[in-house]
């Protein structure tokens, strides 16, 4: 089998998991006890902390607070900050942070405003601005779009909104440019969301990186672990496999960069051009590549690809209890239904090689021709 749906999640680091298992099987106390074998979790948990945080930012200026996810993460984000006036985030944004903007406006507490998309996927910054105001008090714009692939300047973005309305608070989903892509925190960012799983880290394990200066309020209220901004006894296994995890993809980060951008390019250009047009953008994350077949269904071909070996997505998996079968993304980017509807995804790890992107453009034709012969 061949999976080529890492956007949605990546198999776990097995040296991470090793690594991290003593943290189940002999250091499995609880890091509030008092005794010494708690106490010493502390430790381990700082270590944690600051081994991820400071891949990406200056630990002078930020923080770091577990959280379950990366979705947990943009939620304590938002709540904490658009309850007042007006609030601005992008059309192409996870369903993290667009329900909570549209639960927001429904209870009467902010105006939300949503920013188009260009062609390309990213945010069309000039009318983003636009929307912000001396109302405004949250801005949240994703790193990187988790389908189509598209890579956001955020630290140019946040600067620009800051110079509009300095008391904005600027927060971006990270959570498909962690470990991915090469990047540093500006001090312009406050907050920042990122989720192990993505990165061959374990499910239910996340952060949010914030500007230490930034008072944000408690989310989970209860024991008052992380600072008191987020309670409930650690998960330490996690939270240490996530850093081991994350150790291993930022010692080949630049490597793998340039090796998978030549791999996805690859297989861009040996898909039937007569079937597949390309929606991601050359200059994207190498790690997605979102392609349409247009006037065939995604869903379908998702399925014939699965039983010839080879999975796939069509979006979000965090959209797939969507009631509409277009793809919402490549809608804000301006194609046509036929187009929304034929899209698939295909995201990659660093473990993709070179045969199973050759197979996999095997595949996709075959299946691509096939069934657009059956649609006469």
């Amino acid at each position: 089998m061949i999976y080529m749906d890492n956007a949605a999640t990546t198999k776990p680091c097995a040296w991470a998991l090793d690594k991290a298992s003593k943290f189940v099987t002999e250091q499995f106390y609880n890091p509030s006890a008092l005794y010494e074998e708690g106490f010493a979790l502390q430790s381990e948990l700082k270590k944690a902390r600051s081994a991820l945080l400071s891949k990406v930012a200056d630990e002078n200026a930020f923080e770091l607070i577990f959280t379950s996810c990366g979705t947990e993460s943009d939620n304590h984000a938002i709540f904490s900050f658009a309850k007042r006036g007006n609030a601005v985030t992008t059309a192409g944004e996870h369903s993290a942070v667009l329900v909570p903007f549209t639960e927001l406006k429904n209870r009467g507490v902010i105006e939300s405003r949503i920013a188009p998309l260009q062609k390309d996927g990213k945010v069309d910054v000039e009318k983003l601005l636009a929307l912000v105001d001396n109302k405004t008090s949250f801005v949240s714009v994703m790193h990187v779009n988790n389908e189509m692939g598209a890579i956001n300047d955020i630290n140019e973005i946040a600067k620009r909104v800051k110079q509009k309305n300095p008391r904005v608070i600027f927060h971006s989903d990270g959570v498909q440019a962690y470990g991915k892509i090469p990047y540093r925190l500006s001090k312009d960012i406050d907050l920042y969301s990122l989720s192990a799983h993505k990165i061959g880290g374990l499910k239910g394990v996340g952060a949010l990186i914030k500007r230490k200066s930034l008072n944000l309020p408690a989310f989970i209220f209860g024991g008052g672990q992380e600072t008191g901004k987020r309670s409930g006894t650690e998960n330490v296994f996690g939270i240490k496999q996530f850093a081991y995890a994350s150790e291993k993809k930022f010692e080949t980060l630049i490597g793998d960069f340039d090796r998978l951008t030549a791999e996805r390019e690859r297989l861009a250009n040996g898909l039937d051009s007569e079937i597949y047009t390309r929606l991601s953008p050359t200059d994207g994350t190498p790690y997605i590549l979102m392609v349409s077949a247009r006037g065939l269904r995604g869903e379908i071909l998702l399925h014939m690809a699965h039983d010839k070996g080879l999975l796939i997505g069509t979006g979000s998996a965090c959209s797939s209890n969507s009631k509409t079968r277009y793809n919402k993304v490549a809608l804000a980017c301006g194609y046509d239904e036929k187009i929304a509807d034929g899209t698939v995804r295909l995201s990659f790890s660093p473990e993709t090689t070179e045969q199973e992107i050759t197979d996999a453009i095997a595949i996709m034709n075959e299946i691509g021709r096939d069934l657009k012969g059956r649609m006469g």
